[in-house]
């Protein structure tokens, strides 16, 4: 099924350091902030959240971005584990902007 892809600008708030799955595989989780101004029924709406991340593979080993940096992330939304409602962006690739 398709339909769950998401792009993001945001800075980096906070991030875990560097971890390894029990099968070796890089983890980093991370936490970013985004601002901005949307169209919403015709009217502009200020969009300011913080959302929880996780980079997995490769790319993780990649992330050297510290707090404030500015990111572009692609990725979805998954909920955070098998008993858990709440969201977690899963970065497929990003870039520092």
């Amino acid at each position: 099924m398709e339909g769950n892809r998401l792009v993001l600008h945001a800075r980096l708030k906070s991030k875990d350091e560097l971890r390894r799955t029990p099968a070796g595989i890089p983890v980093i989780s991370f936490c970013v902030e985004h601002e901005s101004e949307q169209l919403e029924g015709g009217l502009s709406r200020r969009a300011v959240f913080e959302i929880d991340c996780v980079l997995v593979g490769n790319e993780a080993e990649r992330m050297t971005a510290t707090p404030g940096s500015a990111l572009r992330l692609k990725g979805f939304l998954a909920a955070r584990g098998r008993l858990s409602r709440l969201l977690v962006f899963h970065v497929n690739e990003f870039e520092l902007k």
